[in-house]
């Protein structure tokens, strides 16, 4: 699960069809959420790919992410896959998947599966989130859920990992608050963990999919519940020495995207991600919309 987390949410906009923005959000331009909410079902599409060196051989992952929103329901399609990178040596493939209710300001998970294809215990996670409770279940279930255990007050507060970094991404931030937002507020079905946010400044920042004056935050790990005893009072994700920094895209639509993510690992040295695909495209609506609730 940390593996997945280190990828999807430290980690992952421009209007319909445009996928590289270079200029500041103007101050009077409605937020991308709020549009949905309007009635402008919306697709985003969102890659980060990761490299890094082992003994000069190349480690490299990458998280896709597929997200499609509409006006009360959204539905993201993600697939994470990585070979070697901080303190992995194993091929790592895990397919994700969210479900949950769109809102004027930010996404909510109902529904989250995690299904993990790493050749050792292959672990498959349903969480399902209500308004007033949650439940999981876990094939091959876990050993124990951790010294303490999540409770019910507390995940209620989280979102699950994907639906966590893209919403932080899209949701609209006050003229005068800290652009780099946060906390992230994670529960990925037994471990729960706030990442809290420190703005660095700018930097120029040119990648695959985007290029301008970015925002740079520096990322610190809280573990809340959900881990091992001996593991619980560190303050960093496994791997990584010092503070993960990241650095945001300001978008013209308001949102600030995550666009280069990089951190410093104990074994491999820096191992950096990057957006290597940012854009919106509208999607043609049908009546057979998601319902995660069923009802």
């Amino acid at each position: 699960m940390k593996r997945a987390l280190f990828i999807a949410s430290a980690t992952g906009l421009a209007l319909a069809g445009i996928s590289v923005a270079d200029t500041a959000p103007s101050s009077a331009a409605p937020a991308v959420l709020a549009n949905v909410k309007a009635g402008e079902t919306t697709r985003m599409v969102y890659e980060l790919e990761a490299k890094a060196y082992v003994l000069f051989i190349p480690a490299t992952g990458r998280a896709h992410f597929d997200v499609e929103m509409r006006p009360d329901t959204y539905n993201i399609k993600s697939r994470v896959k990585v070979t070697g990178i901080a303190d992995w040596f194993v091929n790592y493939d895990m397919h994700l998947q969210a479900s949950g209710y769109t809102r004027g300001d930010e996404l909510k998970t109902y529904n989250y599966v995690s299904q993990n294809r790493d050749g050792k215990k292959n672990r498959r996670v349903n969480l399902t989130i209500t308004d007033k409770d949650f439940s999981m279940t876990a094939n091959p279930v876990f050993g124990n859920l951790g010294e303490p255990p999540a409770t019910t007050e507390q995940v209620l507060k989280t979102n699950d990992p994907i639906t966590a970094l893209i919403t932080f991404a899209l949701e609209p931030r006050a003229p005068d608050a800290d652009p780099c937002g946060g906390p992230l507020r994670i529960f990925d079905g037994r471990q729960l963990t706030y990442l809290h946010l420190k703005n660095a400044g700018t930097k120029q920042i040119d990648v695959k999919a985007w290029s301008g004056e970015a925002i740079e935050c520096h990322i610190t790990m809280e573990k809340v519940a959900g881990y091992k005893k001996d593991k619980s009072d560190k303050d960093n994700l496994s791997g990584i020495d010092g503070p993960l920094r990241m650095w945001l895209a300001p978008l013209e639509n308001g949102a600030t995207v995550p666009v280069k993510i990089q951190a410093d690992t104990d074994k491999i040295g820096k191992v950096t991600l990057q957006a290597s695909k940012l854009y919106f495209e509208p999607v043609v609506t049908s009546e057979a919309a998601l319902n995660p609730g069923g009802g």
